[in-house]
């Protein structure tokens, strides 16, 4: 029997980081470290935050500072992939789940990789068109990461547009499963450099909220691209966002531990909202829709890894605890 799924922290308003020790110190989490020669350490929450995040760091980062399609595979023996898988389930990062409220007041439409981008901005059309009721906007958030030459031909052989960067990727789906062709309002700012840039386009689909495609730019443009809590603190400033206002993020099964607690610190402790997060489910997919990219044992460390440093940036907040 599979092991339930390990509650993520629960992200209410005013408690946005309860849960996180359930979820760091659960066995899934004590039984990779020992798998990977790990002894797990004395001490309270932060140092044990602090040990996962150092421990990871050298077993389970394989990315290097690379985007995600660079990070290369660890040879990992059958007993130790296996382990991985379990831990991965159990954590919840394999299967999707549903939305736990049939109202929300935003719908949020995380973006990423191509194929990952056209298939989230379809599961939040389905949602919708399920009975899913959203009383504000759908926002579909991105930025202008230029595409690698492999998402290009990956949108290449679904015959979809090859689009330039990220947003694009996510606007073109946007006019395609919402049955729009322009959008209803425009704003942003070309600054020359697409870490300083920014856009915004609105469509009005029938029937539906509006939605809103946003490209970010990054808090640290000298240093890199934005990255998903860039999105997530932009889209926020022009939403006005109010205390109590439920949140949907919709994002990859795989990403959901990591962009969850991203959102508690970053919408939920400034703005007092609340955060349900959820991956997409293949099974209710547009067959249409690019196919996800294979999931290996070291993809799912990987994330592993990013839900821990997401934790401790989360446990470390001025108002968490």
């Amino acid at each position: 029997m599979p092991e339930l799924p390990v509650p993520l922290p629960v992200g209410a308003p005013g408690e946005p980081a309860a849960g996180i020790a359930g979820w760091v110190c659960a066995d899934p989490v004590r039984r990779l470290v020992a798998g990977f020669g790990g002894t797990w350490p004395d001490g309270d929450l932060t140092e044990v935050l602090r040990f996962l995040d150092e421990f990871s760091a050298r077993h389970w980062d394989f990315r290097g500072g690379r985007e995600r399609p660079d990070a290369r595979e660890p040879d990992l023996d059958p007993a130790t992939a296996a382990l991985v898988l379990d831990a991965a389930a159990a954590l919840g990062l394999i299967r999707p789940v549903p939305p736990t409220r049939g109202a929300y007041a935003h719908l949020v439409v995380l973006g990423g990789l191509a194929h990952a981008c056209v298939r989230r901005v379809a599961h939040a059309a389905y949602l919708l068109r399920a009975g899913l009721t959203v009383s504000g906007e759908v926002a579909v958030l991105g930025s202008f990461r230029p595409l690698s030459g492999w998402e290009r031909a990956t949108l290449a052989d679904a015959g979809l547009p090859a689009d330039d960067t990220e947003v694009d990727v996510l606007d073109t789906a946007v006019r395609r499963v919402f049955g729009v062709a322009a959008p209803a309002e425009r704003d942003g700012v070309d600054a020359g450099h697409p870490h300083h840039s920014w856009s915004s386009r609105t469509y009005r689909p029938a029937g539906l909220p509006p939605v809103r495609v946003l490209a970010a730019p990054s808090s640290e443009p000298d240093r890199r691209r934005a990255h998903t809590a860039d999105t997530q603190r932009f889209w926020a400033g022009h939403a006005q966002l109010a205390p109590g206002d439920e949140v949907l993020m919709v994002t990859a099964p795989i990403y959901v531990p990591f962009q969850h607690c991203d959102a508690l610190r970053t919408l939920a402790i400034p703005y007092g909202c609340h955060i349900d997060t959820v991956g997409v489910d293949p099974a209710l997919s547009d067959p249409a829709v690019l196919p996800e990219q294979t999931l290996t044992p070291g993809r799912y460390l990987q994330e592993i890894r990013s839900a821990i440093r997401s934790m401790r940036a989360l446990h470390a907040a001025p108002t968490a605890g």
